[in-house]
């Protein structure tokens, strides 16, 4: 098979389009065009050809995944899911995430700190947090350690009740807004001592 075209790409950097005798088009990185010699006019042989998709396919693989984790970091369940997704086999997939860590892009510490500081700057409580930890596919080795950025919520916890409230003191008002704050995610420790603040008389 004769590459009857070798050029850049226009559109992303880095990335060469090897025309092929046959009218496809073979997408291949800086690294494939040097580890393979390409070049226009050049013939490759039915096990070069097959060799040279193969790298092709895991350098598309990486770059991808590159792009993916810059734009949204994941955790290395989640890459490995969505690598999949993208015809990667179980093989590849783990290689692409053990080198995704090697180069620091994939940092589930990290990731799972994120997750942590968005959702209590969203208000919601622990326990939700921790079932959007498991979801998200989070090592819980690394929870402990991710959770202990929570800091006193009392705040949030009383804002709320003063929004929900609105200064009533009816049973049925506190329920509702009790059972949201479960919704949420809070223990009922938390939820009682809020509603101590505001004022109500709990009985644990």
């Amino acid at each position: 098979m004769v590459i009857q075209e070798l050029k850049p790409s226009k559109h992303v950097e880095g990335r060469w389009l090897a025309v092929l005798e046959d009218g496809s088009i073979l997408r291949v990185g800086e690294g494939e065009v040097v580890n393979f010699a390409l070049y226009t006019g050049k013939e490759l042989s039915e096990g070069e050809a097959e060799q040279l998709q193969s790298a092709a396919h895991r350098s598309g693989l990486k770059r991808k995944a590159i792009e993916l984790l810059m734009r949204k970091p994941q955790s290395r369940r989640e890459l490995s899911r969505r690598l999949r997704e993208w015809e990667a086999s179980d093989e590849e997939a783990e290689a692409i995430c053990d080198r995704m860590e090697e180069l620091g892009y994939l940092n589930e510490l990290e990731y799972a700190g994120r997750v942590v500081r968005h959702y209590v700057s969203k208000g919601f409580g622990e326990r939700k947090i921790r079932d959007e930890l498991y979801r998200r596919g989070v090592p819980r080795e690394l929870w402990e350690k991710a959770l202990a950025q929570i800091e006193d919520n009392s705040e949030s916890l009383d804002a709320f009740l003063e929004k929900k409230l609105r200064g009533s003191h009816d049973p049925k008002d506190v329920k509702k807004a009790s059972d949201a704050l479960a919704r949420r995610g809070f223990s009922w420790s938390e939820i009682s001592d809020a509603l101590r603040r505001y004022g109500m008389e709990v009985w644990d």
